[in-house]
């Protein structure tokens, strides 16, 4: 079988993942170099969610390889995937609600790889953190929860960050802030795959868009090869002339 450019940190090929009768992702490809954004896009049911939680082994494909460093990773279970540096921010935070905030830091560090990130270091990232970790984590707000839920990862030292749907559900000003950390990610030599809702940032942020429409690819490159009509077209599955629901949000 044929896989996608050897350098990449992450490559998929073909890959095909089933939820019971549904076709969840159809032949899906992809390659994720070392030390970009890659940003997965498309309207609700996509599959997009189920495309992070494969490739972080919590959905097992149906058919087509997954790649990371070099080793097919297919078939090893999630916890050995998160051991080599596949570790993923769900969508909905997925805290422990009656743990403070350093319990659930602590968790991510259970699973540690040797790197750069530490509990103390994830204290000077996000600044609210270190005078109130020991409040519970059902205490804090979305946006808050959200930023632990981060750290959480980082403080496994990840090579690969998989973020699923950070802007969900929060304030334009929380979700900026969450993003201004972005930079301190990246320069700790992380790679970030992520899925968000919100396209406008997304091409803000990426070096490379994946739009993904009822399971399938419907645009991959660079934000900049693509106007916002192409991309409206590749998220609705319209023709770039032709009128789609909720244009205007692109």
């Amino acid at each position: 079988m044929s896989i996608p450019n050897g350098s990449s940190l992450l490559a998929i090929h073909d890959l095909t993942v089933h939820h019971g009768q549904l076709k969840a992702l159809d032949g899906v490809s992809l390659s994720v170099a070392e030390g970009e954004v890659y940003a997965i896009i498309g309207a609700n049911g996509a599959g997009k969610t189920t495309l992070l939680r494969t490739i972080a082994g919590l959905h097992s494909a149906t058919s087509g390889a997954i790649v990371f460093d070099h080793k097919h990773i297919s078939g090893k279970r999630a916890e050995k995937r998160a051991r080599a540096g596949i570790v993923m921010v769900p969508e909905g935070r997925r805290l422990f609600p009656s743990l403070t905030l350093e319990e659930n830091l602590q968790v991510g560090a259970s699973y540690a790889r040797e790197g750069p990130w530490t509990i103390e270091r994830v204290y000077e990232t996000f600044g609210f953190m270190k005078d109130r970790r020991h409040q519970k984590a059902a205490q804090l707000s979305g946006g808050e929860q959200q930023q632990v839920a981060i750290g959480r990862a980082l403080v496994a030292n990840p090579r690969l960050l998989l973020l699923d749907e950070l802007s969900l559900g929060l304030a334009p000003v929380v979700v900026r802030r969450i993003y201004e950390t972005l930079p301190r990610i990246l320069e700790s030599g992380i790679t970030v795959l992520l899925v968000e809702q919100d396209v406008s940032q997304a091409r803000r942020v990426a070096t490379r868009l994946h739009c993904l429409l009822e399971g399938r690819t419907t645009l991959e490159g660079q934000p900049g090869d693509f106007t916002p009509e192409q991309v409206e077209a590749a998220y609705f599955g319209a023709s770039e002339s032709g009128s789609s629901p909720g244009g205007g949000a692109l």
